[in-house]
């Protein structure tokens, strides 16, 4: 008896530590809802405009407004959202909910209003980065790298890690980190990445750093070479869509 007491109490400090474990995890993450829209013909600049229109309302309704990239280059979305959420239980509320209800009454929201605006849409709720970063990320950028993946079955977990080696290996060249978001659930993005820079100049300023040194990063980084890192990424995911974007002005 004493024994099975015993085992008891190991297995209830066990699960105690999973369990706090996971829910530190939970704090660490940050809940978004990213949506891809591409305008109806001629009507990206309304779009905008709504878009625009809408935060004075999420403001109002307690809610963080969206975070917006326009597409320059690359795949076919004209606009990204970035709507920071926390966490479904924070945002799902009654009084969050009657709020939002409230300061959208008879507002032009995107959701209705938007309709006649939009060709093609996408959304995808994704863990990420604490807000906080990311906005001082965007106050001082106003150029974007974005990278939108599909993993290969059984290789999520690698692709996150990858994903990591590679800020790692800028952090050693002084380069921007990119901001990693994995997804919880929604469109069929595995992860994407957001990379924040000044401008077109300063994302192209990694041509100009030393064949050495970037051997040296990608080493220190676990890469077996700098030119073995987009052959490595290539071995963990199905698909893979660049985008360049600018700043919403």
């Amino acid at each position: 008896m004493m024994r099975t007491r015993r085992i008891l109490r190991a297995m209830t400090a066990v699960v105690a530590l999973l369990s706090s474990g996971a829910a530190a995890a939970q704090e660490t993450r940050t809940l978004y809802r990213a949506t891809l829209v591409q305008a109806a013909p001629g009507r990206l600049l309304d779009l905008i405009a709504l878009c625009k229109s809408k935060e004075k309302s999420d403001v109002k309704a307690g809610d963080e407004p969206s975070l917006m990239i326009r597409h320059s280059q690359g795949d076919k979305w004209d606009l990204l959202l970035l709507a920071p959420m926390g966490s479904y239980a924070e945002y799902y509320t009654p009084n969050r909910i009657a709020l939002r209800e409230d300061s959208y009454r008879g507002a032009r929201t995107l959701s209705a209003a938007a309709n006649p605006l939009i060709a093609w849409q996408e959304d995808v709720f994704v863990y990420g980065p604490p807000l906080d970063e990311l906005k001082t990320a965007f106050v001082k950028g106003a150029f974007y790298h974005v990278e939108m993946m599909q993993a290969l079955p059984g290789r999520l977990s690698s692709l996150r890690k990858e994903r990591e080696m590679e800020n790692e290996y800028s952090k050693k060249l002084d380069r921007p980190q990119n901001f990693i978001f994995v997804r919880d659930q929604g469109a069929a993005w595995d992860l994407f990445t957001i990379g924040v820079y000044r401008d077109l100049k300063h994302y192209a300023e990694s041509a100009d750093i030393p064949v050495k040194l970037q051997e040296e990063a990608a080493k220190l980084a676990g890469f077996e070479s700098a030119s073995a890192i987009g052959p490595y990424l290539r071995t963990l995911i199905r698909t893979h869509h660049d985008t360049l974007g600018v700043a919403v002005k």
